[in-house]
């Protein structure tokens, strides 16, 4: 698999994420741009994704895939505020990783009560590794 296209397909569902309520918040964008630039993609090819989003590709590695819910529910709280839709997306992608639902609202919750939403890698493993226990 082209690394560059797991790229593309990182940043279409973040943006496609972004989205989920409605509206593209500033703070999300300049998230989205971070992330983008942190990733080594054009710009030009990153608004490209705005308009026609890449094929998404699926993420095998259990590790890989709780960093990518992570990114993902760090977007959906970059704005200030988590919504009902976003919360009820955030818990169904997670299904849908293949992630256990206990870690994952483990994660939300943890996140709700930290400064700027923000968790130590630590203590996102930490959450996925009591389910294995």
């Amino acid at each position: 698999m082209d690394i560059h296209n797991e790229k593309l397909s990182l940043l279409s569902e973040l943006i496609e994420f972004a989205k989920v309520d409605g509206e593209l918040h500033e703070r999300e964008m300049e998230f989205l741009q971070l992330v983008a630039q942190q990733l080594k993609v054009d710009f030009n090819e990153f608004r490209e994704l705005f308009r026609r989003p890449a094929d998404v590709q699926v993420i095998k590695s259990e590790t890989q895939r709780i960093h990518q819910f992570y990114r993902l529910a760090l977007l959906m709280h970059c704005d200030g505020h988590l919504d009902d839709r976003e919360y009820t997306a955030l818990r169904q992608l997670g299904i849908n990783m293949g992630l256990a639902p206990f870690a994952t609202n483990r994660i939300l919750e943890l996140m709700k009560f930290a400064p700027n939403g923000m968790l130590t890698s630590d203590e996102v493993f930490r959450a996925f590794k009591e389910q294995h226990n």
